[in-house]
């Protein structure tokens, strides 16, 4: 068991309140996702369980943890620089623990992780791997102590479709306690049967933190038809509410008018009048109580709101892309040959295959010559979002590049659609989470009505709250896009031509064969 008590954490350098008084219990069995939107402290959660010095430098902690009776194993959003330069042996070595392994026990956990064994004694840097290699390395270290407890931070974030269904597989049969984080809704569908909820609702208010036994799917339309039926019944005693008020003004203006005109002669209708205007007093105190036991509207987190503007559209019939590659080279390694890309006016082309096949490679090329393009206004979002954003500016300034003060007040009121807290506004870019960046690269493109969108998996840093309406976005953009993804909820929602990369070019695929 792992329980968590009081748990109630703070921002450093802004004071925001990440979360407060957060409680809940974990048992063996437990596959629980934390969800919010990008900013909620999700991976500081992570980091103070597996240790609260991890998040000393930005972060003041209250609260307590209890229960846990082993090692914890945490996955980390990222290897450091040092980790990525050094060999996979050097990687596994780093763990005391691998050397006390049997080949027998060893080959187990290999088989586990469908990762040749022989691989964890290999002199290969572990920066050459995959995305997917490098997650099953980053588990097999973990899974040399057999933890009890695991802290899995997007563990699907860079790797392939085949990994994808293998990280599922590994999910569900591990026998311990499983907290992670994911932007992949597809996922957590298949995986979650607890769901840690951490909302803002609105700024300047406490945030809510919550936990639902249930799976994601049941939780969302749990949580969706109870909102709407608080929104119902909260209108629904407002309209009650206005009406009763309005009886109340009718009687006291018509007492008003009366006591203003009857004369001094009649005393004993000067009293009557007093009276209904003490009763009509008394009905607006009984109505006031009432209300204050009404039905509040709910106060949930808003998830972003993005949209194309209509005009950025290209007509059907263009041609907007067709791009011949006879050979596609990595140095001396041929990635693939006889590639044909070709994009016509509105349409959503994704692309999916292996992790290194040059997937990326072939994008950077189709970017390359849209954006040299006068005839569309293309845009290209890259998985490393700092090749394109200006790191040392602020979101403010990224996106009034005139620097007036009219266009920077437009900019505070888009960031505050896509979530952004007043403090995120001013912070560096570098400062935002891959989440923040991603609204913000594609509120500028929404700014600038481009329409011809390059994206290199846009979806991987969206919350599972906001990646709904992100979808819709791109769904209902005019203009067309070429994707890189691995989403499949974006790949079947977004996309209408799918195509597998593979060493002899594009393959088209239907939709069927991502499931």
């Amino acid at each position: 068991m792992l329980q968590v008590r009081h748990l109630t954490l703070t921002h450093r350098k802004d004071l925001r309140v990440l979360t407060e008084d957060f409680s809940f219990v974990l048992n063996p069995g437990d596959k629980a996702v934390l969800i919010g939107e990008e900013g909620n402290g999700k991976s500081t959660i992570l980091k103070w369980l597996c240790d609260p010095a991890l998040i000393e430098p930005y972060c003041e902690w209250e609260g307590e943890k209890a229960g846990e009776s082993g090692p914890i194993g945490y996955l980390a959003q990222d290897l450091s620089e040092q980790e990525k330069a050094g060999s996979i042996y050097e990687f596994c070595a780093m763990s005391p623990d691998f050397f006390d392994l049997t080949p027998k026990e060893l080959a187990a956990i290999a088989r586990q992780l469908r990762f040749p064994a022989e691989e964890f004694y290999s002199d290969r840097p572990v920066g050459t791997l995959s995305g997917g290699e490098r997650i099953k390395l980053q588990l097999g270290r973990l899974l040399f102590v057999q933890p009890p407890v695991l802290l899995l931070d997007e563990p699907s974030s860079d790797v392939d479709l085949e990994t994808l269904l293998w990280l599922e597989t590994f999910m569900n049969s591990y026998q311990g306690i499983l907290l992670y984080i994911s932007h992949d809704e597809t996922l957590i569908e298949n995986t979650a049967n607890l769901i840690l909820h951490i909302e803002h609702p609105r700024e300047g208010k406490p945030p809510r933190c919550s936990a639902h036994r249930l799976s994601y799917r049941e939780y969302v339309q749990q949580r969706e038809s109870g909102i709407a039926y608080q929104t119902q019944q909260a209108r629904k005693e407002r309209e009650e509410y206005e009406k009763k008020m309005e009886r109340y003004r009718r009687i006291q203006q018509s007492v008003e008018h009366d006591q203003a005109v009857v004369s001094r002669q009649e005393p004993g209708k000067a009293r009557l009048l007093k009276k209904k205007m003490h009763t009509a007093l008394s009905m607006r105190r009984r109505f006031e109580r009432e209300a204050e036991n009404m039905t509040r509207l709910p106060e949930v987190e808003q998830a972003v709101f993005l949209r194309f503007p209509p005009e950025a559209e290209l007509p059907a019939g263009k041609v907007v892309l067709d791009l011949h590659v006879p050979e596609l080279l990595a140095g001396e390694r041929r990635l693939s040959r006889d590639i044909r890309l070709r994009v016509m006016g509105g349409e959503k082309v994704g692309i999916v295959g292996p992790n290194g096949a040059g997937k990326t490679t072939l994008l950077r090329l189709a970017a390359a010559e849209l954006l040299s393009r006068q005839d569309i206004r293309a845009a290209y979002m890259s998985q490393d979002y700092g090749e394109t954003l200006p790191l040392e500016q602020t979101p403010v300034e990224y996106l009034t590049p005139d620097g007036s003060p009219e266009a920077a007040t437009r900019a505070r009121t888009y960031l505050g659609s896509i979530r952004y807290a007043r403090e995120e506004m001013t912070h560096p870019i570098r400062e935002l989470s891959g989440g923040q960046k991603a609204k913000l690269l594609l509120t500028r493109m929404m700014l600038e009505g481009v329409n011809m969108l390059v994206l290199d998996e846009p979806t991987r840093n969206f919350s599972p709250m906001s990646g709904p309406e992100v979808r819709r976005a791109l769904a209902d953009f005019r203009g067309s896009i070429v994707s890189v993804s691995h989403d499949r909820k974006f790949l079947t929602e977004v996309c209408d031509k799918l195509y597998a990369f593979t060493d002899t070019g594009l393959q088209e695929i239907g939709k069927e064969e991502l499931l």
